[in-house]
C-alpha cells in the first residue's frame, strides 16, 4: 500500500485539542496513518517522502453549495438583483445547455476549486451524471444531486424527480465512496408543495439527504407567505422536508423562532457570503446560527453569482462581514471562520467522521499552502494569516483520499489547458445562439 511520509511540516489539524503541530505526518492509502512532533518510530518502509518546511498543511476546504457548471457564465451578468438575474439572465442561458456544456463547465468550476484548496464540494444542477463524470475523473470529492425545478406539468414533474432517482441510485458510493448523492427540489417557490412531498418521501424511500435554496431573499419569504400563508422554514416543516437528514443554502432571512427550529430539527446551513452580497440578499444571522447550535458552514454558490470558487474568500468574509454587522468584533474569531470552511463544513454534508480535520484515522484530505511569502510575514498567528491575508492562489500541493490531485499548482488528473479551450468555445456557442 502508497505510503507517504511528510516530514518538517507546520500542521493546522482544526482539533481545539491541538490545533497546529509542528512535525510529522504518515499516509497511508487514503488515511492518515500518523500525526505527531515526533519522528515515526519504526519509520514506515518504503514511503516517499516529502519535506514539509516552508508549507502549512490543513484539512481540504469543503464548499456546501454550487452549481459547478454555471461557471461557463461568469461575468455575463453582474450588479442585478436576484429575481432578475435569475429568471431574466440565467435561466435563458441556462435552457440552451447542452451535454457538452454541462462537462467542460463543470471542469472548469472542478479545476479552479480544487487549485484554490477545495477538496470536497456540493453541487445542485441537472445532467448530474456528467458531473459525476468528472467528479470521478478530477479525484474530488463531491455530494452530488439533481435539483429539480416543479414549474411544469405533472408528467414532466415525475420525469425530473425518475431521473434525479436514478442519478442516486447509479452513482451513490461511485469513484471508491468519493461521490456521495442527495435529492433537491430548487426551493419552496420553484416546487409546488406536492412535489416537494414527493421528494421527501423518495429520500426516505432510497435513504438520502434532501438539499435546497431557503430564505435566501426578502422578496422569496415574502412570496412563500403570500403563497402559502407562512414562512419558507415553517412551510418545509410542515412538508416534512426537516424529517430527513437536511442542508439548505443561504438562510439569510430568519427570525429567532426559524433558528430554534432549524437547530431542533439538526438542519445544516450552507452560508454563501459572497453571493449574498452580490446579490444584494442581505447577511445571515451566522452568529446567531451558532449561538443556537445550527451546525454553519460555508458555500461560494456559483461562479454566476460570485465570481470564483475559492473558499478562502468566503472564510475571510465570513469572518469579516459579521463583525461589521453586529458591531462585534467577536462575532466570528478567525479560528470559528476556518472552522466553517472545513470542520463544520463536514459536518454540515454529515461527513464529520471522515473528513474536515487532520486526525489519525480520518481521510487523507488535505492541502499544503505555501508560506514562504511576504503576506504570511512576520510568523505571529498562523491561524490569523490563513484567514486575514490567504487565499486560494497560497495552495500548491492538494490531496484527495491520499491521492495527489493537485502537484506544484497544476491539477494532475485534468488538462487545464483544454478546459479553458472548451469552456470558452462553449460559452461563445450559448451567447451566439
Amino acid at each position: 500500500m502508497k505510503r507517504l511520509w511528510i516530514e518538517n511540516g507546520t500542521f493546522v489539524t482544526m482539533d481545539d485539542n491541538r490545533p497546529i503541530v509542528k512535525g510529522h505526518m504518515v499516509i497511508e492509502g487514503d488515511t492518515i496513518l500518523y500525526l505527531s512532533e515526533q519522528e515515526p518510530d519504526p519509520k514506515p518502509e518504503g514511503a516517499d517522502r516529502l519535506n514539509g518546511e516552508g508549507f502549512v498543511f490543513m484539512p481540504g476546504l469543503i464548499n456546501t453549495h454550487g452549481h459547478a457548471a454555471m461557471s461557463l457564465l461568469r461575468g455575463y451578468s453582474d450588479d442585478e438583483a436576484l429575481q432578475v438575474w435569475l429568471e431574466q439572465k440565467m435561466w435563458p442561458m441556462e435552457g440552451k445547455y447542452t451535454d457538452e456544456d454541462a462537462r467542460w463547465g463543470t471542469a472548469l468550476a472542478v479545476a479552479e476549486m480544487l487549485k484554490s484548496g477545495t477538496t470536497t464540494f456540493v453541487d445542485m444542477y441537472d445532467r448530474m451524471h456528467i458531473v459525476a463524470e468528472v467528479v470521478e475523473q478530477s479525484g474530488i470529492r463531491g455530494l452530488l444531486t439533481r435539483g429539480v425545478i416543479g414549474l411544469c406539468p405533472p408528467e414532466v414533474q415525475t420525469a425530473k424527480l425518475n431521473e434525479a432517482k436514478r442519478f442516486v441510485q447509479d452513482w451513490n458510493g461511485r469513484a471508491n465512496g468519493r461521490i456521495r448523492t442527495m435529492l433537491s427540489p430548487h426551493a419552496p417557490y420553484t416546487c409546488p408543495p406536492d412535489y416537494i412531498e414527493r421528494i421527501v418521501e423518495a429520500a426516505r424511500e432510497l435513504n438520502v439527504p434532501l438539499h435546497t435554496h431557503m430564505s435566501e431573499s426578502a422578496a422569496e419569504v415574502q412570496q412563500n407567505v403570500n403563497d402559502y400563508g407562512c414562512r419558507p422554514v415553517e412551510h418545509l416543516d410542515k412538508l416534512g422536508f426537516f424529517s430527513r437528514p437536511a442542508l439548505v443554502a443561504h438562510a439569510v432571512h430568519l427570525t429567532d423562532g426559524e433558528i430554534a427550529l432549524l437547530a431542533e430539527r439538526g438542519v445544516s446551513v450552507s452560508h454563501n457570503p459572497a453571493s449574498n452580497l452580490k446579490l444584494a440578499s442581505g447577511v445571515a444571522r451566522v452568529p446567531d446560527m451558532l449561538k443556537a447550535g445550527v451546525t454553519v458552514s460555508l458555500g461560494t454558490d456559483s461562479a454566476a453569482s460570485n465570481n470564483n470558487l475559492d473558499l478562502f474568500d468566503e472564510i475571510r468574509l465570513a469572518a469579516l462581514i459579521h463583525k461589521g454587522v453586529s458591531g462585534d468584533p467577536t462575532a466570528v474569531p478567525a479560528w470559528e471562520a476556518l472552522k466553517l470552511g472545513t470542520v463544520y463544513g463536514a459536518g454540515a454534508i454529515w461527513q464529520e467522521e471522515r473528513i474536515g480535520m487532520l486526525k489519525e484515522g480520518m481521510k487523507a484530505d488535505f492541502i499544503a499552502l505555501n508560506v514562504e511569502q511576504p503576506h504570511f510575514y512576520p510568523r505571529t498567528e498562523m491561524i490569523s494569516h490563513l484567514v486575514y491575508a490567504g487565499s486560494g492562489r497560497d495552495v500548491v500541493h492538494v490531496w484527495v483520499d491520499g491521492e495527489q490531485v493537485v502537484k506544484n499548482g497544476d491539477c494532475v488528473f485534468l488538462d487545464e489547458a483544454q478546459i479553458r479551450s472548451e469552456a470558452q468555445r462553449c460559452f461563445e456557442r450559448l451567447l451566439s445562439s
